[in-house]
């Protein structure tokens, strides 16, 4: 059946449309476009390979400048995604970025320069240009995964010709703290050396929180010659901070407002740890005009280590003062290495112009992960009950129960598994976008996959292997009745490998899902300050099962989630600058259930306004409606509004001081939870103030 499929699929691509996010370059000699805010960029490559304006990206995406990380404050990938229609948080278990793109939560499909970093780990952001969110599949371009959405981050390179130093110092009213230097250097025309680092000093609202994050990003850039550059790059991180997992629901589903101020786990075994190094060499050569290549090498190396506990069950009606907690310790030490080249060409076949991106990639992981569960000495489990209160009666793995026996933890005697994973990956895509007419484009790409992977498992000895090569089909049409409007409608499709983001073991040797992906959309820029884009999507998950009598394998539909999204951002004026977004979503999962974290409405707007030369303010508002905290259950996350603002005062040219107010109205709210008795109450108001300047 899949295999029909895919040949109707590869067949409609002659024509339908596509598209993938690849580029409609704007000059013959595909130069460098760096418009920002505007602009997919990294450089010469990007996100979607190629320098391309979003108006002419048939696919919804947002982008978020450095500039505007700093003016509202943002320290982390989650306040980005609070801004970002389509797409919310997810809980993370307390130690890892996870969103929600479309409905489909991932913790893996996350890229640095267009590469892949799938490590779980909370991501930092004092050394990004922009953070590019592309919404629907994107398997042509990404490979794996992608099946909702993928997030990359744009690094700071050296600039050539330019010498500066860059700071900023902030401190909040948690007593959160940390600054941040980016210095460039650049005696010439054909080299430039640039350092950007951080430390943070972790603090929150919640007990116990604490941590500290510390970065350094040394990068070089190299003119080798008039059409070749090259850019170099290390990155150590370091980076220790408290997990907190949580408040449970109570009898009406919701979580229990009383618990608010009380941390159900350890005081000194609720703990995360990071170290990476990353490697990075991106070296570009314009073999003519018309033809450029790219080509990029990524070496990862990631320790983690993280330990908790967390609430595992509550019963409000039997025994509302007793709490169940559960916990467990994980490790992961993983090293990816990545090899990609693209290239980029144009050229005319009689009135027809073309622009052909075509690429290979090849990534070998490595990983060793174990897990070790609770085993509590009274009820000789993984649960152990304590009395509610603050703070819970057990540290250092230590405590008293509810009926007053004494109980201990013990990490070691409990195996849950332990694994050690290696991946090859061979990939190779090509895409062309075709411009008919000066008012229509239609791009057709395809993608080949090798997935190959082997688990072998330590704990229980044996080993497994599983080869998956699948093909990705994209298609779109761009129709642009006017410069400064485009319409399109696109096609897509990705997969996901039954080993999961995380690959800790093969599941029952099936086929990978498959995600397909169809949106409408317009993208209209009001002016060359100010767009407006709206979508229309349906995304839809096809699995593998197995029938448990025959053995045979068989196609079922998974989730589905359709929906439409808009987002208006831009300069209204000289001194007013908007931002806003809407998205609508409904889903099915397999069994017909209400899917989990799918907010049916959420809402965001962003304003700021420049009173003077020197002095501005803004203000933003955060809608999410409830939703389900698991598939079909009546634990439910409530609907909140939260309101943010901002001020700030350029002091001189060089020295700006800044005010960001979160939660401006002091709202109770519960952003995300991982499980039924895991929700995150969410801060409370506070402030956090900065100085920032460049010279």
């Amino acid at each position: 059946m899949r295999d029909s499929r895919k040949r109707l699929l590869l067949a409609a691509l002659c024509t339908t449309a596509l598209t993938s996010v690849s580029a409609h370059a704007q000059d013959s000699d595909i130069d460098n476009i760096i418009v920002k805010g505007k602009v997919l960029y990294q450089d010469q490559v990007n996100a979607v390979k190629t320098p391309t304006p979003i108006i002419d990206v048939p696919q919804s995406l947002s982008i978020v400048t450095a500039e505007q990380i700093q003016l509202r404050g943002f320290s982390s990938v989650g306040e980005i995604i609070n801004y970002t229609p389509g797409v919310n948080m997810s809980q993370g278990e307390g130690h890892r970025d996870a969103i929600v793109f479309r409905g489909v939560r991932s913790t893996a499909d996350f890229f640095i320069d267009g590469v892949r970093d799938d490590v779980q780990y909370y991501r930092p952001l004092y050394n990004l240009e922009q953070v590019e969110i592309l919404r629907g599949p994107n398997a042509l371009l990404f490979g794996r995964g992608g099946t909702g959405g993928i997030l990359n981050r744009v690094t700071k390179k050296g600039e050539i010709g330019e010498s500066f130093v860059g700071y900023q110092a902030a401190v909040d009213t948690f007593g959160e703290f940390g600054f941040q230097v980016d210095g460039n250097y650049s005696e010439n025309e054909k080299a430039a050396f640039r350092v950007n680092a951080m430390y943070e000093n972790l603090n929150n609202h919640r007990d116990f929180y604490d941590g500290d994050r510390f970065g350094v990003n040394p990068t070089a850039k190299f003119k080798l010659s008039p059409s070749t550059t090259l850019d170099l790059s290390y990155e150590y991180i370091n980076h220790e901070r408290f997990i907190d997992r949580g408040i449970p629901t109570g009898s009406n589903g919701r979580p229990v407002e009383a618990f608010e101020d009380i941390v159900f786990g350890d005081e000194d075994l609720n703990f995360h740890e990071l170290k990476a190094h990353l490697f990075r060499a991106n070296l570009q050569h314009e073999f003519l005009d018309s033809l450029k290549g790219v080509f990029s090498a990524f070496y990862g190396d990631y320790d983690k280590l993280y330990s908790n506990f967390y609430a595992s069950s509550y019963n409000q009606a039997v025994s509302p003062d007793v709490v169940g907690i559960d916990g467990y310790v994980d490790a992961t030490d993983r090293q990816n290495l990545i090899l990609s080249a693209n290239l980029i060409g144009e050229f005319e076949t009689g009135p027809i112009g073309h622009t052909i991106v075509a690429g290979g990639e090849y990534i070998n992981t490595d990983s060793r992960q174990d897990r070790f569960n609770a085993f509590w000495s009274d009820s000789a489990d993984d649960v152990e009950f304590f009395s509610v209160q603050r703070p819970l009666n057990f540290r250092g793995g230590v405590g008293v129960t509810n009926l007053g026996a004494p109980t201990t933890n013990d990490f070691t005697a409990d195996p849950n598994d332990d694994t050690d994973v290696g991946i090859d990956v061979y990939s190779v895509y090509i895409q062309d976008q075709i411009e008919l007419a000066s008012w229509l484009d239609v791009v057709v790409g395809v993608r080949y996959d090798s997935f190959d992977i082997e688990v072998d498992d330590i704990l229980n000895g044996g080993s497994e292997s599983r080869k998956d090569e699948e093909i990705s089909p994209r298609g779109g049409i761009i129709v642009k009745p006017r410069e400064n409007i485009s319409i399109y409608a696109s096609y897509s499709e990705s997969f996901l490998p039954r080993s999961g983001e995380q690959f800790a073991n093969i599941s029952d040797q099936l086929d990978p899902d498959v995600f397909e992906n169809l949106e409408f959309g317009v993208k209209w820029d009001f002016t060359p300050a100010l767009s407006f884009t709206a979508a229309y999507f349906q995304n839809e998950q096809t699995r593998a099962e197995r029938d448990n009598v025959t053995g045979e394998t068989f196609e079922v539909r998974g989730l589905e989630v359709d929906g439409f999204e808009f987002q208006v951002q831009g300069q209204v004026t000289d001194r007013l600058f908007v931002s806003g977004g809407y998205s609508y979503l409904d889903g099915e999962t397999a069994t017909g259930l209400e899917p989990r974290e799918l907010p049916e409405h959420m809402v965001s707007f962003w304003g700021g306004y420049q009173f003077t030369e020197r002095f501005g303010l803004g203000l933003g508002v955060v809608y999410q409606d409830e939703s389900l905290i698991t598939d079909g259950s009546t634990a439910t996350l409530p609907s909140y509004t939260r309101v943010d603002a901002t001020g700030y005062y350029d002091v001189s040219d060089k020295v700006r001081i800044q005010v960001n107010i979160e939660n401006l109205t002091d709202t109770l709210y519960f952003p995300y939870s991982h499980s039924t008795h895991q929700a995150t109450v969410g801060a409370p108001i506070n402030a956090r103030f900065s100085i920032s300047g460049r010279f």
